[in-house]
């Protein structure tokens, strides 16, 4: 899974350097909410924010996952388990 380049380093005129502390961590497992589909297929969650393409997840998927990698600007993961699928929404009678 590859999501281009990531320029950093302090006065890098690409990136200058730290965004913070991330909100998740590599190796650790998170729950998160599959809100959209990336260019490649990937799902992609947040936490706080913070933007997570996880292979094989689906949008309206509520999965855990692992974090793989952690990036300046995003992370990467893999789907642990598929929790459940949002359910599609009906008009519910008045």
């Amino acid at each position: 899974m590859s999501y281009g380049r990531t320029y950093g380093g302090g006065g890098s005129r690409f990136g200058g350097g730290s965004f913070g502390p991330k909100p998740v961590e590599t190796g650790k497992e998170y729950d998160v909410q599959v809100t959209e589909t990336s260019r490649q297929g990937d799902g992609i969650a947040r936490v706080q924010g913070f933007v997570i393409f996880v292979k094989g997840a689906k949008v309206g998927q509520k999965a855990k996952v692992k974090v793989t990698n952690v990036g300046a600007r995003f992370a990467t993961a893999e789907l642990v388990a598929a929790t459940s699928e949002q359910p599609q929404q009906s008009e519910s009678p008045q």
